[in-house]
């Protein structure tokens, strides 16, 4: 495609403002007047790669021993990420969200990717874990969600059976430690500049502008937003 303006984007199933931050990329797009050149690359990550899940796990109590704060914060966390969700357009329900490790979910990710279908499972994903329960660590869950939004059964066993695209996966997350990504979501604009954290929409617009007015889409990256967006990191969801 002529004079594409690719965006990438590293981000975790299990980040809930990365599903916010979709929905607000999405709304900047809808603004932009050169919406139909953009192209979206989505790029895996992972929040805790050694997360094993039991069946007693509480969100509030996980969250709050893992970021050694008490269990008052780790609530007060995900009800303003419940209302941020509301002011998006999005339903959040952490009540009965099952928390997984996402790996193998970025694995079946990759192989949407292929098949140019990843930008409808990564919104089936985030929905079926952040609104409907769904536990996307699960075979049968994920193989339910790749046969919706359109992959071929076969080619979702032979991941799901396999460690297929783990290489992948683990690439994506090296190269955002290259560059120095710290908390996602994650937004690279033509490997030029980058946006941390679900910024509003009028950020996202202004800088679709800018990258596209520029038009010399370089190698070096800069990093458009200086203070602290809605992001999830290793020290937390601010």
């Amino acid at each position: 495609m002529e004079n594409t303006l690719k965006i990438q984007i590293w981000s975790d199933i299990m980040c809930p403002y990365c599903y916010i931050g979709k929905r607000r990329i999405e709304g900047a797009l809808a603004e932009f007047n050169h919406k139909d050149q953009v192209e979206i690359e989505w790029k895996s990550f992972q929040l805790d790669s050694n997360f094993v899940a039991s069946d007693d796990d509480n969100m509030a109590e996980h969250l709050a021993e893992k970021y050694r704060k008490d269990v008052n914060w780790a609530q007060e966390m995900m009800d303003s990420m419940t209302q941020n969700a509301k002011n998006a357009g999005l339903d959040f329900h952490f009540d009965k969200a099952i928390m997984a490790n996402s790996f193998n979910a970025h694995r079946l990710l990759h192989l949407a990717k292929k098949n140019n279908l990843s930008n409808e499972m990564e919104e089936l994903l985030f929905k079926a874990y952040l609104t409907d329960g769904k536990n996307v660590n699960d075979t049968t869950t994920l193989k339910a969600l790749g046969l919706e939004v359109g992959l071929k059964a076969d080619e979702i066993d032979a991941v799901l059976e396999s460690d297929a695209y783990a290489k992948e996966v683990h690439a994506d997350i090296e190269m955002a430690q290259k560059i120095g990504v710290q908390g996602v979501p994650f937004f690279v604009f033509d490997n030029k500049y980058a946006v941390s954290g679900a910024q509003h929409v009028e950020t996202f617009v202004k800088t679709l502008e800018k990258v596209w007015e520029e038009g010399d889409f370089g190698p070096k990256l800069t990093v458009l937003n200086t203070g602290e967006g809605d992001s999830c990191g290793i020290d937390g969801c601010n």
